[in-house]
């Protein structure tokens, strides 16, 4: 250790954590989700799978063209739960969806539109 003037060591100072805003976790939820699934530039999330009756995680994935992507089960389950955990402010009895290109959330009620604009 380096010393002092006065020829005593300098005692090691505790580094200043800089908390994370909202946003920049989002981000970085985004960012990670994108490198799990990679192409995917939605990730729809509910507590509903479709071929069960009791609430659980589930997770489907859309590139940028609304083409779905196959996740895994672990993949699925995992975003998830991060979604989730993330978003606990939202109400998850219906299913929402997370751009990851700019790591934003809204409810997927709108979003089931055709994407090839026909009926």
């Amino acid at each position: 250790m380096p010393a002092s003037r006065s020829g005593r060591a300098l005692a090691a100072q505790p580094a200043k954590a800089v908390a994370p805003t909202d946003a920049i976790r989002q981000h970085r939820l985004a960012a990670l989700l994108a490198d799990m699934v990679p192409g995917a530039r939605i990730i729809r999330v509910s507590q509903h799978q479709p071929s069960q009756t009791w609430p659980s995680p589930y997770t489907r994935a859309y590139d940028e063209r609304g083409q779905p992507i196959r996740l895994n089960r672990t993949q699925c389950v995992a975003a998830a739960r991060w979604v989730i955990r993330a978003f606990s402010e939202a109400n998850w009895d219906e299913a929402h969806d997370l751009d990851l290109t700019s790591g934003t959330l809204q409810s997927a009620a709108g979003a089931c539109a055709p994407s090839d604009g026909g009926r």
